[in-house]
């Protein structure tokens, strides 16, 4: 793997956490986004999910600003998943080394014939907040909040369900 893995539960969060490093790499952007979806299954949101698939899309296009915007030579891009248990509330975080804030205005939407610049639109419309914050000790981290579905059951019931004595963490 290209970086260490945290799977502990987030303190802050309440809920399940995930936290690597990548390089700096189109090959790290595509590892990030597959791992991510792996990470989403196991918390309880298959691959064909609404979630999943939202969640990944966002990750898939933050981290590719990542490795296109925010490259330094000899510095990686760090991602961190954390799910709040209480209230479904994901947050993606993408972290880099470059100070480059994200522009996104009407003078950074593409035209109908440009084939890149519409990633931070998207981040825009599928997430319920996203922003940056300075990251220490270089760099900035740029993240994004996506509020899930609710998990299928442990009990194997295929959608939203109170949680029955199976599902009950």
């Amino acid at each position: 793997m290209d970086g260490t893995v945290s799977k502990e539960p987030a303190e802050a969060t309440g809920g399940p956490l995930f936290a690597m490093q990548f390089t700096s790499s189109p090959r790290g952007a595509r590892l990030a986004r597959q791992l991510t979806v792996r990470r989403m299954a196991e918390w309880g949101y298959p691959s064909t999910s609404d979630t999943s698939a939202t969640v990944s899309l966002l990750v898939a296009e933050l981290a590719t600003n990542a490795v296109q915007h925010g490259r330094l030579p000899g510095r990686d891009f760090h991602l961190r998943l954390a799910m709040d248990a209480r209230t479904r509330l994901i947050r993606i975080e993408v972290g880099d080394a470059s100070t480059r804030q994200p522009r996104f205005g009407s003078e950074t939407v593409a035209g109908p014939e440009d084939e890149s610049g519409r990633g931070l639109l998207l981040v825009a419309v599928l997430a319920v907040r996203w922003g940056t914050v300075p990251r220490t000790p270089v760099g900035k981290t740029v993240w994004a909040e996506v509020v899930a579905d609710p998990p299928e059951g442990a009990c194997g019931y295929p959608g939203p369900c109170e949680p029955c004595e199976p599902c009950r963490p």
